[in-house]
């Protein structure tokens, strides 16, 4: 099965040390709107609220969901979204940001394979709706 979002080891290692830091569940969020909604901002669940046209993606680290707003993955739909984490001046509003790190995304264009498996998914969620 093709992943639309995956994460690199060291992604999930900053989402683990989060995990335990806050004792809570957390979540991803990619507006893609400008500054920082162009970025991946990771907020505590409970303190996270999504919108009507967010897009679940899929689940990073095994159980971290990560969302993006719709008119970002229609953009950019043909590519894998590939999470990582740079060291950075740690501001904004994401929850690393006071671990001096940021998360960010960097993509892959899908095979005509992979994007065929993906349509079929994006096909079977307009159904449901």
């Amino acid at each position: 099965m093709v992943e639309r979002v995956v994460a690199t080891d060291k992604a999930v290692e900053l989402i683990h040390f989060l995990k335990d830091k806050h004792q809570a569940d957390i979540v991803f969020h990619q507006s893609g709107g400008c500054c920082e909604g162009s970025k991946p901002m990771c907020f505590l669940a409970d303190e996270f609220r999504l919108g009507q046209v967010d897009k679940l993606l899929g689940y990073v680290a095994g159980d971290v969901p990560f969302y993006m707003h719709e008119s970002l993955y229609n953009y950019s739909k043909h590519t894998q979204h590939i999470l990582d984490v740079v060291d950075s001046f740690g501001s904004g509003f994401s929850i690393e940001a006071l671990e001096g790190k940021s998360f960010l995304i960097r993509a892959r264009v899908f095979t005509d394979e992979e994007y065929a498996e993906v349509k079929k998914l994006l096909d079977e969620e307009e159904k449901v709706k």
